[in-house]
């Protein structure tokens, strides 16, 4: 059975480091698949003067294997059903961002607490920056900092795909 969740909030508000340190704790008992959205096309991935580079400046889609890794460089957006039948072999998948997703989403912030997000999440998870008064009754809060907490509410809600 494979599940997904997701997580959603600001820049800086520690998204990543969440994903990772669950990750950490569950790549032992789960093989684990993360897909990390780059709203701002900003990430680099490949050197300028590379061969990788040079093939896909010419526009194809590109998949460099190794004895250790398959890196695949495409050239047009996926759907969330593309992605999981490529990565096809993983048992909890982690997004990051893609609120728009229809998945059990946790909402990561830090000092401020932007509204906007409130319609996309299930579940926020704070530090003691942030007002706990300000988050609707309907919306589950956990401790940012307490990753064992956050790892159980994903095992309970993360969907099935």
């Amino acid at each position: 059975m494979r599940k997904a969740v997701a997580f959603t909030g600001p820049s800086n508000s520690g998204k990543t480091t969440l994903i990772e340190k669950i990750a950490k704790r569950l790549i032992s008992s789960y093989k684990l698949a993360i897909i990390k959205n780059d709203p701002g096309d900003k990430a680099k991935f490949d050197k300028e003067g590379k061969d990788s580079y040079r093939f896909f400046q010419t526009g194809a889609e590109v998949v460099v294997t190794s004895p250790t890794r398959t890196t695949y460089f495409s050239h047009r957006q996926k759907s969330l059903d593309e992605i999981i039948n490529m990565i096809n072999d993983f048992d909890i998948l982690l997004v990051e961002g893609l609120k728009y997703l229809p998945l059990p989403r946790i909402g990561v912030f830090r000092g401020e607490i932007d509204e906007s997000y409130f319609r996309y999440i299930k579940a926020v998870a704070i530090d003691d920056s942030v007002d706990k008064s300000l988050i609707p009754k309907n919306i589950e809060i956990l401790d940012l900092n307490d990753v064992d907490e956050i790892i159980e509410w994903v095992l309970e809600n993360a969907k099935e795909v």
